[in-house]
């Protein structure tokens, strides 16, 4: 019986077993001190342009100062995983 799924299967673990397993090695450990290093060079900017935005985390709130400012609302919705937006 043919399974579609095993050339797929095999192509994945041909790919992401070298990576799973040179993760084991004791040079790639991550300390706390390259955790913090890495954790800075992560965040962004403080003069990034997204962070100038007035941003609203309630709705009826951003309403209110559309209404007022008589200016349009820009809605940033998603769901599911964080990781995998669907």
């Amino acid at each position: 019986m043919y399974r579609p799924y095993l050339p797929a299967l095999a192509l994945t673990l041909t790919i992401c077993l070298p990576g799973f397993i040179s993760l084991s090695s004791a040079e790639e450990v991550l300390t706390e001190q390259r955790f913090r290093q890495l954790h800075k060079q992560l965040q962004p900017a403080d003069d990034e342009l997204w962070r100038t935005i007035p941003w609203r985390t309630s709705l009826l709130d951003a309403q209110r100062r559309a209404i007022t400012e008589k200016k349009p609302i820009f809605i940033w919705a998603m769901d599911g995983h964080p990781l995998g937006c669907t």
